[in-house]
């Protein structure tokens, strides 16, 4: 398998997709078949969140392995600072690095709801920052590292410019390129490449695209990252949020023209956030990939 940073010395653009593990064993079995009808479309790579706590990690490095082994498409794991200590990280990218997976994505992570007042000590990561620090002094470059971007800022540092800084010390760290959170407005997006470009980070900033489905989830959602919900994603969706098939034309219209600008503006690929379903992204990138 490639490191995903090996991909963009060879292609101009990349076309991703992201999955959640799912908490059933039907749900596990289900995301198998999307699995390979999204292999069909020949994704660049697919990544799958972690479990806070470790509640869903083995399964986050399941689905990944079957993607690589079964489906010979490039996987990309989550792995989270939350609950875990620095043994237990060690141990963990261990596993990782057994099961043949070259590609992690290092976040932070949010308290599980579980343990929402969880607080990091001395053997615990306080910063993805320093968990890449940490992935490249222990393994060198066999991992390739993907970071988490914030175009309107973190929810926890609304300062953007501060937010680009802090980001600039994920790549300092090792980090390989960065996937951004979902956002609506495309000129945040080319805001924040300037704004990383000006501090010097030439690594690739893939942006995150989620084609709405489901107006009032995308408004629980996105209250809690922080993503704004812009004037003209409330003057579409409001007067049909209760007309689901209508929801979902919409998005997919919505997202076709933000992915076809966001090209147009020089964006090096797409990540889509594609909720274990295969469409609409289907669709979307059916029409946007060039």
């Amino acid at each position: 398998m490639k490191k995903i940073a090996d991909i963009f010395k060879t292609k101009q653009r990349s076309y991703s997709f992201e999955l959640f593990p799912p908490k059933t064993d039907q749900g596990y079995q289900n995301i198998l078949v999307t699995i390979d009808e999204l292999c069909k479309l020949k994704p660049d790579f697919i990544s799958c969140t972690y479990g806070a706590g470790g509640g869903s990690r083995d399964k986050t490095f399941d689905i990944v392995e079957h993607i690589q082994n079964k489906n010979h498409t490039v996987g990309l794991a989550h792995l989270t600072c939350v609950l875990n200590t620095k043994d237990d990280m060690k141990r963990i990218l261990e596993d990782i690095k057994s099961r043949g997976i070259q590609n992690v994505l290092a976040l932070r992570g949010d308290p599980p709801q579980s343990d929402p007042n969880w607080q990091p000590t001395n053997d615990n990561f306080k910063y993805s920052s320093e968990l890449c620090a940490f992935i490249r002094l222990n393994f060198k470059d066999y991992f390739g590292i993907g970071v988490a971007g914030f175009p309107e800022g973190h929810v926890l540092c609304k300062d953007r410019s501060k937010d680009a800084e802090y980001l600039k010390i994920k790549v300092d760290n090792g980090a390989d390129f960065v996937i951004t959170q979902l956002f609506f407005n495309n000129q945040d997006y080319f805001d924040y490449v300037k704004r990383l470009r000006s501090l010097g980070v030439t690594n690739p900033v893939i942006p995150g695209v989620l084609p709405i489905t489901d107006y009032q989830a995308l408004l629980r959602f996105t209250s809690l990252c922080g993503t704004t919900i812009t004037e003209e994603i409330k003057r579409i969706f409001e007067p049909i949020q209760n007309d689901k098939e209508a929801v979902v034309k919409a998005g997919t219209e919505f997202a076709i023209k933000q992915c076809r600008d966001l090209l147009k503006g020089g964006a090096p690929g797409l990540h889509f956030y594609c909720l274990n379903k295969l469409e609409p992204c289907k669709s979307v990138l059916k029409e946007v990939r060039i």
